[in-house]
C-alpha cells in the first residue's frame, strides 16, 4: 500500500498547487528578485506530477505555465490596451489567447515526461529526466515560432549563489541547477534521508565561490559615456509635429556633454528616416561630435531606397560613421506576421510596424575606439544572439523603448535580463531606453547606476572595456546540450536495469 507521500497530490489539490506555483514564479524576478522561489515553484510543480497520469500532468502543467505567464508576462495587456488602443474586453482577450497559448508548452512537457516515466517519483526521475525536461522546454520556449525566452530561471539567480554559474554554462544551465536543486529537495523529504539536502549546499556554495572569478581582463583606456533618456511619450512619438521637438532635445542635450568619449540614444531615438535628416541634421550633428573627439550611437530607421523595406537601426557619428540593423525583430512589435491582419484593430496596424530584418553578419560597429556588442530592444533576451558579438567586442550597448509596456513589470524583467547578457560575456553593459529603465553594469552583471522611469534623464559613468572569454563565451550551449544528452542516456540506462 503506498504511503500519502508516495502518492503525491491527488485530485484538485495537485491542479491548484499546480496553478499557485506557476503564479508564484515570477516574484522570483524583477522587481521582487525573490529567487529562492523559483526553486520552490518548481518543487511544488514536480510534487504535483508525482504518480498523476499523462492527462492530469499535461492539465497541470497547463495550470503551472497559465499562471506563470498570466502574471509573468501580464505586460502585453498594457501594450495591447493602452498603445494598441484596443478595448480592455479584447485586450484582455487576446492576452489571455497569449498566455494560454505559452501553457500548452508545459502541459506537452507534462503528458511527454508521464509517457516516459508513469510514477515520475524515482531518484533517477528528479535528478535526470525532470531537470533534463526543464531545460528542453526553455530551449523550446527560446526557439519556436522565433523564440519568446522570457522567464528563463537562471535569470532569476542574478543576485544568489547560482549566478557564480553564469559565466561558466550561461542562464540555461543556471535553470537546470534549480530544477536539480528541487529535484533533490524533493527527494530528500519523501525520503526523511537529509543527507540528500548536502549535495544542494554544495552546489549553492560552489556558486557563490565562482562569483569571485574574474574570468575577462581590462582592456584600453576608460571610456566616459553618457546615456540619454529623452522620455517622448509613446502617443506622440511618431507624431511629425514633434519630430522637431524631439531632435532639439537630444541635440541639445548632448552638447552639454561634449566632454564624454561615447553618448548613447535609445532605440529610434529619431523618429524619421536617416535620408530625410542625413544633410541638415545628422552631417552637421557628425561634425560637431568629431571637433569634440566624441562618438554618437543613435536609433533611427533606416530605409533601403532600392526597394524600399526599412529597418530598426543604430548608428555611429563621429569619427566615422555606420549602421546595426536589428536582426530579431518582435512579432506584432517591429512587423506584423500576417500582413492580412492589419486593419483588423488598432493593435495591429501600429506606427513603423514592418520593419525588415537586417542580415545576419554585419561587422561590429566601432565607438570611442571599442568594438561594440549592440542588441536593439528585445534582441538582448536572446543570449546565443549576444554571443555572435564575441569575443571581439569589449562592452555591450542595448538600445532599447520600453514605452509599450507602462509601469508594469516588462522595463524591470529587461534590465534583469540585460544584466545576465553582461555576466555571461564578462563585459560591461551600456542600456539606454526612451523612458526606463537606462543603466551602466557592470562585467559582474551588478548596476552601477540607473535612472528613474517616465523623466527625462541623463546618465555620465566612466566605464573599463573588457577582453578574454568566460568558459560561456569559449563553449557557449555545447556542455547544455551534452550534459542533457548525457542525462537522458544515464536515466534510460538505470530505468532499463531496473526493469530487468
Amino acid at each position: 500500500m503506498r504511503t500519502g507521500n508516495e502518492q503525491g497530490l491527488q485530485g484538485w489539490k495537485g491542479s491548484m498547487v499546480a496553478l499557485l506555483a506557476g503564479a508564484l514564479l515570477p516574484l522570483a524576478f524583477a522587481p521582487f528578485y525573490w529567487y529562492p522561489l523559483a526553486v520552490l515553484s518548481l518543487v511544488l510543480l514536480f510534487f504535483s506530477w508525482l504518480e498523476a497520469s499523462p492527462k492530469q500532468a499535461a492539465w497541470r502543467g497547463w495550470l503551472f505555465g497559465f499562471g506563470m505567464f498570466g502574471v509573468g508576462v501580464s505586460w502585453v495587456y498594457v501594450a495591447i490596451h493602452v498603445f494598441g488602443q484596443s478595448g480592455m474586453i479584447l485586450a484582455t482577450l487576446l492576452t489571455g489567447l497569449f498566455v494560454a497559448f505559452l501553457a500548452c508548452y508545459l502541459a506537452l512537457l507534462g503528458w511527454f515526461i508521464k509517457k516516459l516515466s508513469p510514477s515520475c517519483s524515482s531518484f533517477i526521475d528528479l535528478i535526470l529526466l525532470l531537470p533534463v525536461a526543464w531545460v528542453g522546454f526553455e530551449l523550446f520556449k527560446g526557439w519556436f515560432l522565433s523564440g519568446f525566452p522570457w522567464l528563463e530561471l537562471g535569470v532569476s539567480q542574478i543576485e544568489g549563489p547560482l549566478a557564480g554559474f553564469i559565466p561558466v554554462i550561461g542562464v540555461i544551465g543556471a535553470s537546470w541547477l534549480v530544477a536539480v536543486t528541487a529535484g533533490l529537495m524533493i527527494h530528500s523529504w519523501r525520503q526523511k534521508q537529509w543527507l540528500w539536502l548536502l549535495p544542494v549546499v554544495l552546489l549553492w556554495g560552489s556558486g557563490e565561490a565562482l562569483k569571485q572569478v574574474d574570468w575577462t581582463q581590462p582592456v584600453g583606456t576608460t571610456v566616459k559615456t553618457t546615456l540619454i533618456q529623452g522620455n517622448v511619450p509613446q502617443q506622440i512619438k511618431w507624431d511629425p509635429e514633434q519630430l522637431a521637438n524631439t531632435l532639439a532635445l537630444y541635440q541639445v542635450t548632448s552638447e552639454v556633454h561634449w566632454d564624454s568619449d561615447l553618448i548613447v540614444w535609445p532605440e529610434n531615438a529619431i523618429p524619421a528616416f536617416y535620408h530625410q535628416l542625413r544633410d541638415f541634421y545628422l552631417e552637421p550633428l557628425q561634425r560637431q561630435a568629431r571637433d569634440h573627439q566624441t562618438d554618437i550611437l543613435l536609433g533611427l530607421p533606416v530605409q533601403d531606397g532600392r526597394d524600399g523595406e526599412y529597418f530598426n537601426s543604430m548608428m555611429v557619428l563621429g569619427k566615422q560613421q555606420g549602421f546595426y540593423h536589428k536582426q530579431h525583430l518582435v512579432p506584432f512589435g517591429d512587423y506584423v506576421p500576417f500582413e492580412w491582419l492589419r486593419g483588423l484593430i488598432a493593435f495591429f496596424n501600429l506606427p513603423m510596424s514592418a520593419f525588415a530584418a537586417g542580415p545576419a553578419g554585419q561587422p561590429l560597429l566601432t565607438a570611442a575606439g571599442q568594438p561594440v556588442g549592440i542588441s536593439i530592444c528585445y534582441e538582448d533576451v536572446f543570449s546565443t544572439e549576444v554571443l555572435q558579438t564575441l569575443p571581439e567586442a569589449t562592452l555591450l550597448i542595448n538600445a532599447t523603448n520600453n514605452a509599450w509596456y507602462g509601469d508594469s513589470f516588462a522595463p524591470h524583467q529587461h534590465l534583469q535580463i540585460s544584466r545576465s547578457r553582461a555576466l555571461e560575456t564578462g563585459r560591461p553593459l551600456v542600456r539606454a531606453t526612451t523612458n526606463g529603465i537606462s543603466a551602466f553594469v557592470d562585467f559582474k552583471g551588478q548596476i552601477q547606476s540607473q535612472t528613474p522611469q517616465f523623466e527625462q534623464a541623463v546618465l555620465t559613468e566612466t566605464i573599463q572595456p573588457r577582453h578574454g572569454e568566460t568558459p560561456y563565451v569559449s563553449w557557449q550551449q555545447w556542455p547544455i546540450w551534452g550534459g542533457s544528452v548525457f542525462m537522458l542516456l544515464l536515466w534510460a540506462y538505470y530505468r532499463r536495469k531496473k526493469s530487468d
